[in-house]
Parts: structure tokens; sequence; C-alpha cells
């Protein structure tokens, strides 16, 4: 049985003072800074900190970071195909473990708040299961202080590299949780073909969908076309995610209301990382449309790009510049992208601030939530189910 402690004088999400008993990994109450005594439980001082809920990191790629390794010289062009072909041999040159690399990026990820990832991992002819059995490994021993979600991601296509499929079902067989997909007609070049045998294999295993879709204008718009077709054919309302979504920056308002809004009454998710290179899918028309937006750092320091620190209180800030998003309601938004917003798309069940949810939380320095997007402090204390996982920065443990 877990600790049961009072954490006093804390501020969820920028509101008053509050006492909050944490009891069996739970929120047990919540009630207002010295309204009761707590007779005879371990205090802990929140000092008037800023509590947010732990932070979601629904799209990262834990399998290739180069985090702690010596410095890439990225000489690659900019083609989507050269960054898949480069990475896949740099992987063998370089040496990239997926174990050791992986568990380098969870731990930052930990120290900086996220409490939960979905992690895509390549599986192709190349390294077969090589990054699955790599990364459940960390998924393991990392399981007392974050919870991992598994991607089976054909990174270099799956139709055009035979044998592709069935290592698929193979990874979701041996403990990957979402089946995965790749820009149906720009790799593939079979758009109904790799959707069909997407959608295929998660009804087989009554897995969730995540595909990435970097497909632009028209051809983009008719791939979610597509998914959405499938999601509302199969029943998979709230368990099918477009990843990225570049398209869906490129449309007029007319073209964009309607695909939000068949996004929306499908239950369809966006990620959208919000970085500076590609369009930027409008965050807040497409949350007003009703479509459920998630965040995540995408590859942290990997062979495409040198960027990325596995923190989400600095992605909600380019999430925030991206979209313009200068007032406090609209940075607000773009932090529950990377909290409620992942929380919903991954369908992780207790999350949240209140009263009976799991208390996986962050301490900072702050005075509001969009303070805490602007300044990125410091993380103070980090807890997962009621338990300190890291403090001020650092593992309390690794």
């Amino acid at each position: 049985m877990r600790e049961e402690f009072v954490l006093i004088n804390v501020r969820p999400n920028g509101e008053a003072a509050k006492d909050v008993v944490v009891r069996d990994g739970r929120f047990a109450e919540i009630v207002p800074h010295g309204s009761r005594a707590f007779g005879g439980m371990r205090v802990v001082d929140g000092e008037g900190l800023l509590l947010l809920p732990g932070l979601v990191d629904a799209h990262t790629h834990l399998d290739k970071t180069l985090i702690g390794m010596p410095w890439y010289r990225n000489d690659v062009g900019l083609e989507l195909i050269d960054l898949i072909e480069n990475e896949r041999r740099m992987k063998r040159e370089l040496g990239i473990d997926p174990q050791r690399q992986s568990a380098a990026q969870i731990e930052r990820s930990v120290a900086n708040g996220t409490t939960h990832i979905r992690t895509h991992v390549d599986i192709d002819t190349e390294y077969g299961l090589a990054g699955l059995e790599g990364v459940l490994a960390s998924r393991e021993r990392y399981r007392d202080i974050v919870d991992i979600e598994i991607v089976a991601f054909p990174q270099s296509g799956m139709l055009i590299r035979p044998g592709t499929l069935e290592l698929m079902d193979r990874a979701v067989r041996e403990g990957a949780d979402v089946v995965g997909g790749l820009d149906p007609s720009g790799v593939d070049r079979d758009p109904k073909g790799h959707l069909d045998t997407v959608f295929a294999l998660a009804e087989r295993y009554r897995k969730p969908v995540d595909i990435h879709l970097h497909e632009p204008d028209s051809l983009g718009v008719f791939a979610i076309e597509l998914i959405v077709e499938r999601t509302k054919a199969l029943g998979m309302a709230n368990r099918v995610t477009v990843s990225h979504g570049f398209c869906l920056g490129m449309l007029a308002d007319k073209p964009l209301a309607r695909l939000g809004g068949m996004m929306a009454e499908a239950g369809v998710h966006l990620m959208t990382k919000g970085g500076a290179a590609s369009p930027r899918p409008p965050v807040l028309d497409l949350a007003e449309m009703g479509v459920n937006i998630a965040s995540g750092c995408d590859g942290v320091r990997d062979t495409w790009q040198p960027f990325g620190n596995a923190d989400m209180l600095d992605r909600a800030a380019i999430v925030s510049q991206r979209n313009d998003f200068i007032n406090d309601v609209h940075i607000e938004l773009a932090l529950r992208l990377c909290t409620y917003g992942g929380a919903a798309m991954m369908a992780i069940e207790g999350y949240g601030l209140s009263a009976g949810c799991d208390a996986s939380f962050l301490l900072v320095d702050a005075e509001t939530p969009a303070d805490a997007v602007a300044s990125r402090p410091v993380r103070r204390a980090v807890y997962r189910k009621g338990v300190a996982v890291a403090r001020d920065g650092a593992l309390v443990a690794a």
C-alpha cells in the first residue's frame, strides 16, 4: 500500500491555494488551504507552488535519440525519403542501441515532468524487432516512474518493403500497443492498400491506430478523408490519431472547417508538434471545431535534426509561438495539448487534478500555467501515483 500524506499550500492550475490528501496513489481530498487539520498524517509543504497534472508526451521516438552520444554532423538532404534512408544507415554506423538510448530520453523526460509517453518504434526488414525489444526492456525498467505506450511504426514503408507486414504483426503480438502507419500515398504509393492493411491489423488485435501524415495539400486531405471513413466504418471513434497532419495548415477556411468537422465527428485525434520547418495545423480553429489535439516532442536530437530536450513545457511554448498565441487563455490551450489532450488521445484513465484521479503531477515555481510555459522553470518535484520520482530537475532514483 502506498503512503498517505497531505500536500499543503499548492495551487492546482493556478487556482487559490489548496491542501491535497494523497492516499493509495490517488488524490483523495482537495480542500482550501488551512481549512482543516490533518492530525497524524505526514505533511509535505508545497510552498505555494503551481500544481500541474503530469505532462504527456504523445508522440516521440525513444528508440533513436542520440542523447548522450557524440555530436552527429548532419549533411543529409531535406526530402523525407532521404531522411528515412539516412537514418536506417546511420543506426548501424553510429551504433544506436535502442535500449540504451530510450533509457537516456526516458530519464530526461521524467525529470522534466512527463508521466506518460507514446513512442513510435521503427519496425522494418533491416532491423526487425530490435527497436521494439530495446524499448520494451526500458519500459519494464522504468515502469515505476513513467507509463509508456508503444506504436509499431513502419518508418521505411510497409507495402513497398515485403516482409514488413509480417514484422508489424509480430510486433503487435509481442508488446506494441498501437498500430502505426506512414504517408499512404507518398511512401507506400497505395493509399487504399496501406490504410486497409493498417486498419485490418488494428481490428484483428483490437488496437488503436496512429498514422504519421506529412503529405501536403489535397494529397493529405485525401488521406484524412480515407482515415475518417475507416474510423467510422469500424466504430473506432477516439482510437485513431493523425500525427502531424501538415495539410491542415495549408487549407483555406472553408475546406479546413469541412475536414476539421469530419475529424471531430468521427473522433479522430490530431497530434501536432508545432515545429518550425513545416506548415502548422491551426490549433485554435481545430480545437473550436471539436477536434481533440495532443502534442509531443517528436524526434529528440536524432539523425533528422539536432534539437529537442524532452521537455513538454518547452513543447507547449513552441506550439504557442507557431500559432501566435500571446494571451494567457491561448497559451493555456497549448499547455492543454501537452496534458489533457494527450491523455484523451492515449485514453489514460484517472488523469487530472480532481479527487479520485491518479496523483501524477508536477510542482513548479510559476504564478500561472501560462507563466510556466513562458518561463519553463526547473521542475521542483514530479510525482507518479503519489510517489516522488524527480526533484529539482533530476530523478530521485535512476
